[in-house]
């Protein structure tokens, strides 16, 4: 995907008058690293790497843990893998430069001169930079450490001396992106820990003038181009966790303690300015929520194992944030499917098979102590007991929630739950808050006032999810659009305007004005947003304990009459019969048969969509060539149904009622 002149333009008044001024000054020092090559790295003396485990820790390791680690460690060293849909077999001897899913390479030449964004040129860089993010290396590297088996740290060796040597600085397409060259830092900071005990790991990295090279171009890069303005969402904590770790435990030269320093207070500041003080993440997106979790917990460990103070502001936002995701997990401990997702993480060790969420609250109670309501967290993992080995334990004085928070203001997330009284629990995400998070809402999706129902952790009103970014545009917006999440469409409008794949140039505004949960009988929601100016949607949401019974009423206020379409995506494991205006929904979990009654708006017209992706002009929904689709990971999309109603608004309000029958 190439960008446009007007794109440019777009995205131009998105931006302030610093960030203009900033991007600038990048642009003339990129031409002048470009005919004149950074300076060589300094020489270093008598480097070593202090920054281990200690004593003890491999020895919390939970048996079953390190099982699914190594499993995953001989996967990897039989050469297979799987990106985002795409399953490799090549990770033996792997091409640094290769796309695996689209067969292309990407050229190489000076890095800011390498157009990434063009799939045509590079291929789908996604595939691209993920394998560079060397997190492969960190389970090998921990594989080694839990078994002592030299052939992993023979492995983690050799892949790193050829990335070394076919990526030298500047050279190419992993020298673009920030937030890249921070996680690569990281990972090789735990590769070197987990290394530690390997007769050949000093060889490999303090010892080794190449590495050494590596290690401060990127830091040098890092602190020559970070993330500014409108762009400084996640990646900006990318960018700090990773100079910052790089920085305490390969503290070998001169420029270390400026870089630390600096990276300290970026990191500080970006948490703060990426977190709502309820805790949630302000781009809105739950995914991003886990990986800016996961490099905030990863950059304490370093600053605690090196001895470096930090701003108690950086403890009590990952505290907050710990707090949040208890907060809003189902009972199967999943997050919100809320905006993109693109499966980064901070900082990977465990095998295939290990949860998430759970392992981050399981790291959350180790190092902060769980809350009486806490969900439970059930499964072991490899990370938890590293971290919490280098985390400075210590009581904290701040306040907590004393119960499970419902509400979020601040981000405009509400969480409704149903009694389980074995039958399973009702989960539903109201969605009332801001559209994203500065001026370009990147990471946002057109969804204000969506709903999200799940049942004993099924989807069953489902946020399809995100699918791509680059390469594909029109799947892009689809994933993103108000018609693909479960709210109301106005004229074929979206109530947000895109400006481009990570860009809104117009933003919908969103209130939340009932949010009482306060009756255990009847909760309710009501939120209104301004994306139909002059027209306003309101939606209220009721969900009644006894019956088990979710009602959603939707209505148009004010402005002229006009089309309106309302979309209900099911989940892929739900099937749907519909008759009219009543879709009787069935399922599985765990061996036993579940259904639910749907009783949609009478006065639309309702058709079922399923993997449409070029539907007949009579089964399409105003122009969009695709409908009926679910993401459940970056790459990876599945036909699901969803049903859409069509029809005019006309002051009359449209009731939906999902009934839970077991």
């Amino acid at each position: 995907m190439t960008m446009s002149a007007g794109w440019y333009l777009r995205r131009l008044s998105a931006m302030g008058p610093g960030e203009v001024g900033g991007r600038a000054v990048d642009a003339v020092r990129r031409r002048r690293w470009r005919s004149a090559r950074p300076d060589c790295c300094p020489g270093v003396t008598g480097a070593r790497f202090t920054a281990v485990l200690p004593a003890g820790t491999l020895d919390a390791v939970a048996p079953d843990a390190a099982k699914r680690l190594v499993a995953e460690a001989d996967r990897l060293m039989a050469g297979y893998a799987e990106y985002f849909g795409v399953e490799r077999d090549d990770l033996a001897d792997p091409d640094w430069w290769f796309d695996p899913k689209t067969g292309r390479r990407a050229p190489s030449g000076y890095a800011f001169d390498v157009p990434y964004r063009d799939e045509e040129t590079v291929g789908d860089i996604k595939q691209i930079w993920e394998l560079s993010r060397h997190q492969y290396l960190t389970v090998l590297a921990a594989a080694y450490a839990v078994t002592g088996d030299e052939r992993y740290a023979e492995r983690v060796a050799h892949h790193l001396r050829s990335w070394w040597a076919g990526n030298p600085p500047l050279r190419g397409v992993h020298w673009t992106s920030g937030i890249e060259l921070g996680i690569r830092l990281l990972s090789w900071v735990w590769v070197r820990r987990l290394l530690d005990g390997w007769p050949g790991a000093a060889a490999l990295f303090e010892e080794n003038p190449v590495a050494l090279r590596q290690i401060w171009h990127h830091q040098r890069w890092l602190a020559a181009f970070p993330s500014r303005g409108s762009s400084a969402n996640n990646h900006a904590v990318a960018e700090a966790a990773g100079q910052f770790a790089a920085a305490c435990a390969f503290d070998w030269f001169p420029s270390s303690a400026r870089w630390r320093d600096d990276a300290l207070r970026s990191l500080d500041r970006h948490l703060r300015s990426n977190t709502f003080l309820s805790g949630l993440n302000r781009e809105l997106a739950s995914e991003y929520h886990g990986l800016v979790l996961e490099l905030g917990l990863a950059a304490l460990a370093e600053a605690d194992a090196a001895g470096v103070p930090v701003p108690e502001t950086v403890r009590l936002v990952l505290l907050r944030m710990t707090d949040a995701l208890a907060a809003v997990v189902d009972g199967r401990l999943r997050p919100p499917r809320q905006g993109d997702a693109d499966d980064g993480h901070g900082l990977i060790v465990d095998g295939s098979g290990t949860g998430r969420w759970g392992s981050l609250l399981a790291t959350g109670d180790a190092v902060f102590g769980r809350r009486a309501w806490w969900p439970e967290v059930t499964g072991t993992d490899v990370r938890t007991p590293l971290l919490a080995a280098l985390i400075r334990p210590g009581v904290r004085t701040w306040t907590r929630p004393a119960s499970r928070p419902v509400h979020f203001p601040d981000a405009g997330m509400t969480i409704l739950r149903g009694p389980e009284e074995g039958r399973g629990e009702i989960w539903v995400r109201c969605d009332g808050g801001p559209h994203g998070f500065l001026s370009i809402a990147a990471h946002g999706h057109a969804d204000a006032l969506s709903v999200e129902v799940r049942h004993d952790g099924v989807d069953v009103l489902a946020d399809p999810g995100t699918y791509c970014y680059h390469g594909q545009p029109e799947w892009r917006q689809y994933f993103r659009s108000t018609l693909g999440h479960n709210t109301l469409r106005l004229d074929g409008r979206d109530q947000s305007v895109s400006g481009g794949p990570f860009l809104w140039t117009r933003h919908a505004e969103s209130r939340v004005l009932v949010a009482d949960t306060s009756n255990p009988e009847v909760s309710r929601w009501c939120a209104e947003h301004d994306g139909y100016r002059p027209s306003t949607h309101r939606r209220r949401v009721e969900l009644t304990a006894a019956s088990r019974e979710l009602r959603v009423v939707d209505e148009v206020r004010g402005g002229p009459r006009a089309a309106v379409e309302l979309a209900f995506h099911l989940g892929p494991a739900v099937t749907a019969e519909l008759e009219g205006s009543r879709a009787v929904l069935t399922w599985t979990v765990d061996g036993e048969d579940r259904s639910a009654v749907l009783d949609l708006p009478a006065q639309l017209s309702w058709r079922a969509h399923r993997g449409e992706s070029n539907p007949s002009p009579s089964s399409s929904s105003r122009g969009y060539p695709m409908l009926g689709w679910y993401s459940a990971g970056f790459g990876r999309k599945e036909p699901a149904t969803t049903l859409v109603g069509t029809g005019v608004a006309d002051g009359a309000e449209f009731v939906t009622v999902l009934g839970f029958h077991g």
